[in-house]
C-alpha cells in the first residue's frame, strides 16, 4: 500500500477494495478505513487523468499550430 501509487496500482487497490467491501469480508470496524482509503485513490486517479488530459490537449493544440504553419 503505497502513499502515492501510479495510476494502475491506484485502480488495481480500489478494485481490491471493492470486491472485500462487496464480499462482505470487511469487519465494520476496518470498513471506514477501507473506504477513506478508496476516495483518496479516486482522488489520485482523478487527478492524473486530468493532468494526462491536460498535456494532450496542450500536444494536439501544439501539433494543430504546426500544421496551420506547414499550410
Amino acid at each position: 500500500m503505497k502513499d502515492n501509487p501510479d495510476y494502475k496500482d491506484a485502480v488495481e487497490e480500489i478494485e481490491s477494495i471493492v470486491d472485500e467491501i462487496e464480499s462482505e469480508s470487511v469487519d465494520v470496524d476496518v470498513l471506514a478505513e477501507k473506504v477513506k482509503r478508496a476516495a483518496y485513490l479516486i482522488k489520485i486517479c482523478k487527478a492524473k487523468l486530468k493532468k494526462t488530459d491536460d498535456e494532450v490537449k496542450k500536444i494536439l493544440k501544439e501539433f494543430e499550430r504546426g500544421e496551420e504553419r506547414m499550410d
